[in-house]
């Protein structure tokens, strides 16, 4: 760490020397980061009608464009998208600089980003199934395990209009991408950890697909129910 300022040096042995409290403050951070579900905040404090009395009740991008339209859409995309960039960047700069490890940091930040916006105790642990947020991790993560996760993703979905099959698709190959960029063990299972929240999020909407019953992307606003 000779590249550190005069003084921080000793700050960080003293501090941060363990490993623990930066696993502690980053899974914090990120958390409550994550919590800041951008469907719920514009539904419910902008349009006051809360995205989770609509639709398939779920706090996402999907439904909420399904309900509301493209209007406020991309202040949802944005909010999403920069909590997952804010918690990546504080995992991978903490862990770079005090365990040499950014890497890790990257998936652990990720994990818990993950865990907030699926379960945000702000908001009654009803959350959303971590897609978006997912996707903007596996790119700041590495650009490999993005274009294996996008890529499948952005093929199913265009052919099916199934968001949800290509949403599986990102979480059971997310680990696999891991392995193929990294043939790390740790990262493996912390991939493993990411890409299960996301295919259990989507465990009814598998069913629904089974059956055939599964609600497909729609560019028309639905007006009913709103």
């Amino acid at each position: 760490m000779e590249y550190l300022p005069t003084g921080m040096n000793d700050f960080v042995a003293m501090y941060l020397g363990s490993p623990v409290p930066i696993y502690i403050m980053v899974a914090i951070a990120a958390y409550f980061l994550g919590c800041f579900n951008g469907a719920v905040i514009v539904s419910k404090y902008i349009l006051r009608n809360d995205i989770r009395n609509h639709g398939s009740g779920n706090a996402g991008l999907t439904n909420f464009y399904r309900v509301f339209g493209g209007g406020l859409t991309f202040v949802v995309i944005l909010c999403d998208v920069l909590k997952a960039v804010l918690a990546v960047l504080i995992g991978s700069g903490l862990f770079g600089l005090c365990l040499e490890n950014a890497v890790l940091g990257k998936y652990w930040a990720g994990l818990f980003c993950l865990l907030g916006h699926m379960f945000p105790c702000m908001f009654g642990f009803k959350g959303g199934k971590g897609i978006l947020s997912g996707g903007t991790i596996a790119i700041m993560i590495d650009w490999r395990v993005a274009l294996v996760v996008w890529g499948g993703f952005l093929v199913l979905a265009a052919l099916t209009r199934w968001v949800s099959l290509g949403s599986c698709w990102a979480g059971a190959s997310f680990p696999f991408a891991t392995w193929f960029v990294y043939h790390d063990t740790v990262l493996l299972a912390l991939s493993i950890l990411i890409g299960g929240l996301i295919l259990w999020k989507h465990r009814a909407n598998m069913g629904r697909m089974l059956k055939g019953e599964e609600s497909k992307l729609s560019f028309h606003k639905k007006k009913e129910g709103v």
